[in-house]
This record gives C-alpha cells, sequence and structure tokens, in this order.
C-alpha cells in the first residue's frame, strides 16, 4: 500500500519538525515537504503534488484560508487540514468555505492526528469535536435560508440520493452500500456533484445543499454521526 504524502505548512520551524516525527514514525505516512508561509505551501503543493496538506492559519505572506483556497482551486484531489490555536467560528467557516476538509486545534494529541489524516486521505471530512457543534448549528440555520435553487434541476436523481447521503455524514462505502452502488460510482458521482456545484470538496457540497433546503440534519442525525466519527477517527466529528 501506498504511503500517504503529506506537506507542512507552518511558519514556526520547531512546529513542523515535530510534525514531521510525528508522521515518519508512523510508517504510512511520508512527508514531502515543509513550507514557512502561505505562498511557499501554494508553490509546493503545485511542484509536489502532496495527497494532504497541513496547514496553520496564520502565516506570513498568505494565511492558511488563502493558501488553502488557491490549492484546492487548481487541484481538487489536495485534501487540506487545517490545524490551528483558533476556535473562533470566523476562522472554521471560512477554513470549510475555502476547500478545507479538517479544522483541527492543536492541542490534539499525535494519534488523534494521524487518524486523522488516514480519514481526510479516504475522503472524510473532520472538525474538532468543542467547534462541531457549533458548525452543525449553521449548516441548521442556512438550510432555513434560500430553499430552493435552480442549481438543484442540474442534478440527477441518482447524485441527490448521494448527496443527501454525504450530507449526513456517510462515507462513499455507506453510501455504496445503502444504493446498492460499486464505490467507483458513488466517487464518479461524486465529482460530477462536485463540477456541477462548483464545489471541491464533500464538506462544501454539504454547506450548498443544506443552504438551498435540498437535506436538512436534525438533530438526531448530527448525533448519530458525531458518535460514528468518534469511533472510527480518534474522536474527531465529520461534517
Amino acid at each position: 500500500m501506498s504511503r500517504i504524502r503529506v506537506l507542512i505548512a507552518d511558519d514556526h520551524r520547531l512546529f513542523r519538525q515535530g510534525l514531521r516525527h510525528v508522521c515518519e514514525v508512523a510508517g504510512d505516512i511520508e512527508v514531502v515537504g515543509e513550507a514557512e508561509n502561505g505562498s511557499q505551501a501554494v508553490r509546493l503543493a503545485e511542484e509536489l503534488q502532496p495527497d494532504i496538506v497541513l496547514m496553520d492559519v496564520q502565516m506570513p505572506e498568505q494565511d492558511g484560508v488563502q493558501a488553502t483556497r488557491l490549492i484546492t482551486g487548481r487541484n481538487t484531489n489536495i485534501r487540506i487540514i487545517i490545524l490551528s490555536m483558533y476556535r473562533q467560528d470566523q476562522y472554521v467557516f471560512e477554513a470549510i468555505r475555502a476547500g478545507a476538509q479538517g479544522y483541527l486545534l492543536k492541542d490534539i494529541d499525535e494519534n488523534e492526528l494521524l487518524e486523522a489524516i488516514r480519514a481526510v486521505s479516504r475522503g472524510e471530512a473532520l472538525v474538532d469535536p468543542t467547534l462541531a457543534v457549533r458548525v452543525l448549528e449553521e449548516f441548521r440555520r442556512m438550510s432555513q435560508e434560500n430553499r430552493g435553487s435552480s442549481t438543484a434541476e442540474k442534478l440527477t436523481e441518482g447524485e441527490m440520493q448521494v448527496l443527501r447521503l454525504v450530507a449526513q455524514g456517510a462515507d462513499n462505502k455507506t453510501v455504496a452500500t445503502r444504493l446498492s452502488l460499486s464505490q467507483r460510482t458513488v466517487a464518479n458521482r461524486l465529482s460530477e456533484i462536485y463540477r456541477k456545484l462548483h464545489v471541491n470538496s464533500r464538506t462544501q457540497a454539504t454547506l450548498l445543499a443544506l443552504r438551498h433546503g435540498w437535506v436538512e440534519i436534525d438533530s438526531e442525525s448530527s448525533e448519530g454521526k458525531a458518535g460514528a466519527d468518534a469511533n472510527e477517527a480518534g474522536d474527531r466529528d465529520k461534517v
């Protein structure tokens, strides 16, 4: 099995070295480069084509949100995990809108970080559990606004079925099982959904679906989703 290729972007050298050590001793993760600012992160992401970028929020030249937007805009196959000291909602929502698949606080332990990298490499989206409730509340708020859009007409019924399950937190394997499809078919439908909705992650697709009222997340599904993700990804909550 090929190792997960990771690029580390943080302006603190000691923190980068610590992340490199944690990743490299895991065995299934390879650190392919380090960036000390946002501009360098964008350049190295394009040159090295990592699977995952571990991205700090506050960096010189370009911040992590700006760098995330540029990286995901150029290559949707590169997945971004924001590692931040900040719990403020504005950073979380800006990062998600920019295309980040994960937003984790820097006080997580090394095992949680490794599981998060593996989960995001599988296509899951993760938010620190101390922030997840507020994110889900924002999802519910947006689902009550601007219901209905001609954009929904662009999706086939099969694509809408996939989108609804993804919005509920199902991974590709679960979606395939529930809809009696192959995982390849699910992945193809997701790619088509991203193209039609002009997004580049399942998190952004979920945000858009909720904003327009195509799907809803109620309290029961939110709790169920958080519990499932805690088991699968080191107590990190998926959105």
